[in-house]
């Protein structure tokens, strides 16, 4: 009995890290929403931007061409449901 209680929390502690570390459901609904917004617009054309969502915090990373671009995609990442905040760290393609 103290052999298989044990062998279970030894199973558990090896999986809650594995399992903590991924993205919630409503992190992958984020993700999924704001790459689709960021794609679709014009303006940001954002299908090679990074995006990481976690608890909601969204971070974005890349170039984009201009200021307007930038902005208008930290805008349109915090208009998804769900979406906790923005970290912008989008760079200009002609800053180095």
């Amino acid at each position: 009995m103290v052999t298989r209680t044990l062998s279970l929390l030894i199973v558990f502690a090896l999986m809650v890290p594995m399992l903590v570390a991924q993205g919630t459901p409503a992190d992958d609904k984020i993700y999924d929403a704001v790459r689709t917004k960021l794609a679709n617009d014009p303006d940001v054309k954002g299908a090679g931007l990074d995006i990481t969502v976690k608890a909601g915090v969204v971070i974005l990373r890349g170039r984009v061409h201009d200021d307007r671009a930038k902005e208008k995609a930290s805008k349109l990442a915090k208009s998804v449901k769900g979406v906790v905040s923005v970290t912008n760290e989008l760079k200009l393609f002609s800053q180095d």
